[in-house]
């Protein structure tokens, strides 16, 4: 019977990343076993892959309940096809739908790198924009002139909040319970708290009361959504960004999204993943 390997997907080299379990054998254990497993690794996602015809048949599971796509856990199952496999663009059939990885060795380790969904954005409703400065206690000093306050999509729906210094980004106590009933209303995956370091590199905070949890691990969907944002305001991008997400927190993750010409057409996002046991 195979393990689950433990990796960090969106690394930093030998440092950071999202805390991830992965599963790769003939076939499946029963539902009850996946369960069982993710359960006992103690990690947020736990990815099982086993091969089928022209790909892999995969699902996943929170130590809770089973779950659609996370894209934390597609880089590092692809990382570790990678390992297995090879470098190679693999085809996952998900319970809901059929997505590729690209998995590749990269250096000492692998990275891995996949499409997001289509992405739109506009302008977000100046109520909410104020609801959620309050909460956050921002000032208008503390936004970015350039980066509007925005709803922003790439399969989940973010608010998007630039900001204009480092300092604005630091931990700050917010209300919990206030914040989740205004993101609930307002139909919001989780906000996003952007500041640009240079035009390709940002740092970047999700704070993520929709699952009662004070901050979103990175994650893809969320990268996606800036970076289609950012197209949409002709930010000098040159083609790509860097995201360091969650360094303030103690909880760093670097992405990387290359953006697209198209309006509106997927981003691609890519991260290392590495082994932490």
């Amino acid at each position: 019977m195979a393990k689950v390997l433990r990796l960090a997907a969106f690394s930093d080299g030998e440092t950071g990343g999202n805390p991830v379990g992965v599963y790769v054998d003939q076939t499946h254990p029963d539902d009850a076993e996946m369960q069982r497993l993710a359960t006992e690794s103690g990690l947020p996602e736990t990815v099982f892959a086993m091969p089928v015809a022209g790909g892999f048949r995969v699902r996943t599971f929170t130590p809770v309940a089973e779950v659609g796509f996370r894209g934390d856990a597609t880089i590092a199952l692809g990382a570790v096809l990678a390992m297995r496999e090879g470098d190679g663009l693999f085809a996952l059939t998900l319970n809901d739908g059929r997505i590729f990885v690209e998995g590749r060795s990269e250096g000492e380790g692998y990275a891995a790198s996949l499409q997001s969904g289509p992405t739109k954005s506009g302008a977000a409703p100046g109520p909410l924009v104020e609801a959620v400065l309050e909460i956050f206690d921002f000032g208008k000093v503390d936004l970015h002139p350039r980066i509007p306050a925005a709803r922003a999509n790439a399969g989940d729906d973010y608010l998007l909040i630039g900001l204009a210094n480092r300092e604005a980004l630091v931990a700050r106590a917010y209300g919990l319970a206030a914040c989740r009933m205004l993101m609930s209303a307002a139909g919001l995956a989780a906000v996003i708290l952007a500041w640009p370091e240079n035009l390709r590199r940002f740092h970047t905070r999700n704070p993520f009361t929709s699952a009662a949890q004070f901050e979103d691990p990175a994650t893809a969907a969320a990268a996606a959504a800036l970076g289609g944002r950012l197209r949409d305001l002709k930010w000098p991008h040159g083609g790509s960004i860097e995201i360091v997400h969650g360094e303030e927190s103690g909880h760093s993750a670097l992405i990387r999204a290359d953006i697209g010409e198209e309006k509106g057409s997927p981003i691609r996002i890519s991260g290392q993943a590495r082994f932490i046991d």
